[in-house]
């Protein structure tokens, strides 16, 4: 007899096979059939083996940086298309990636989806699902969303440039304790001779605070992947469109505060978001129009968003009220402030002294009404403006108040998903 719970999650995975249709790194779905005892699923054939295979068949069962930078793209690319679905995996490990073909250079693809769920605006995943070496520490502390597929792919990154895992014990329970409680190690052979950008790339997919931890859209940004090929075809990050969302909840001081904070930074810093601008600004007109901006929040699925949101949204960007975003103006909306606290407190520092001196004109280290009205050109009584960030109420914004309130700009969670405690978790 066939359980109810077991139809339910045919269905499911069916259902997202064919939400990830046409995507050149998953397996393709052709049909479905069933009878009275069985469901028959029709799908791409692929010869290449697994991934896992070819690990095990390098010398010394390492990649070099260029062809495993090569295999993290294409798992990265299906990351974020799953997570622009509204989709999770949840199981993303060597064995659930196959080649085409025998090829050197065959295409990746991404198959088993039997743990993938949708996510819901409001609840995390709570069951503990996934293989032991690539859970993320947060699948393990029960509070889990799209950011635990980057955290596997990072484990997976780490064993193909240097053969080992991250984090191992004997025991299932151990691997989990390592998980939790230590770094991985880059002192051992071969680490000392991988590239700096390498070692960069793994520590910022292997953070333990998922809101720290790189996107995948990120991810595909980042140096080192680029210097594995042509990544130029940067998908839509899900964060940057929940940052857009965010903004027009954000008081006028603190949309003002992220302003100053964006241009506080330069190119090379700014390099992700420029692939999202780029990625959002079909027409390459150098802003992003009422309708573009429509087009990228729709690319969002969990989200559906009335018109009239998106002219919202629009508005509470375009601080020059031309009708356009444009760069600048994306970056306040789109910065990830806690990320960039989190990753680099030093950098932070500066950054954000620098952006509170652009309020700052007489350098005393507070920042007066007179300030605040010379820097917003607003009229008026400032008291709404300093409201907000006077914690103390003295009547001006201190340097730490002024970090407070970026901080607390950026403190809302990204999108989560729904618990699926109806179905049994699975440990490898």
């Amino acid at each position: 007899m066939i359980l109810p719970i077991a139809v339910e999650d045919v269905k499911r995975e069916v259902k997202i096979l064919k939400a990830l249709t046409g995507h050149e790194n998953v397996v393709q779905f052709y049909n479905a059939f069933e009878d009275d005892n069985y469901v028959y699923i029709a799908m791409e054939l692929c010869e290449g083996g697994e991934l896992l295979d070819r690990i095990l068949a390098k010398r010394d069962s390492r990649y070099t940086e260029k062809d495993a930078a090569v295999v993290v793209r294409q798992m990265l690319k299906v990351a974020a298309e799953c997570h622009l679905h509204g989709l999770v995996h949840r199981d993303m490990k060597p064995e659930n990636f196959l080649f085409k073909s025998p090829k050197e250079e065959s295409p990746l693809k991404a198959t088993d989806f039997g743990l993938s769920d949708f996510i819901n605006r409001s609840r995390k995943f709570t069951d503990i699902v996934g293989s032991a070496y690539y859970v993320a520490p947060e699948v393990l502390k029960r509070k889990s969303g799209p950011e635990s597929d980057v955290w596997s792919i990072g484990v997976i990154m780490y064993i193909l440039v240097c053969g080992r895992r991250p984090f191992w014990d004997k025991t299932e329970d151990g691997i989990f304790k390592e998980v939790l409680r230590n770094k991985p190690d880059f002192r051992r052979k071969p680490w000392p001779s991988i590239s700096n950008t390498a070692k960069d790339f793994v520590r910022k997919l292997l953070v333990k605070d998922p809101l720290v931890r790189l996107t995948a859209a990120q991810a595909l940004s980042h140096q080192w992947v680029r210097e594995g090929g042509n990544a130029l075809d940067i998908p839509i990050d899900i964060s940057v469109l929940h940052n857009m969302r965010q903004f027009v909840k954000y008081s006028r001081m603190k949309q003002f505060a992220l302003r100053a904070l964006a241009s506080t930074l330069n190119d090379d810093e700014l390099a992700n978001l420029r692939d999202q601008f780029d990625a959002i600004d079909v027409d390459k007109s150098g802003t992003i129009s009422l309708e573009e901006m429509r087009q990228a929040l729709a690319k969002d699925l969990p989200w559906k968003l009335k018109d009239s949101r998106v002219m919202e949204i629009v508005e509470a960007i375009d601080s020059n009220t031309d009708g356009f975003v444009d760069f600048t103006e994306f970056v306040a909306a789109t910065l990830h402030v806690h990320q960039l606290h989190e990753l680099d407190n030093e950098k932070w520092q500066e950054l954000s002294q620098r952006a509170f001196e652009k309020f700052d004109v007489d350098k005393d280290g507070y920042i007066t009404p007179d300030e605040l009205r010379m820097h917003t050109g607003l009229k008026g009584s400032m008291e709404p403006l300093l409201e907000e960030a006077d914690i103390d109420k003295d009547g001006r914004i201190s340097l730490a108040e002024f970090r407070r309130l970026l901080r607390s700009a950026s403190m809302s969670s990204r999108i989560v998903a729904s618990p699926s405690c109806a179905r049994n978790s699975r440990r490898h």
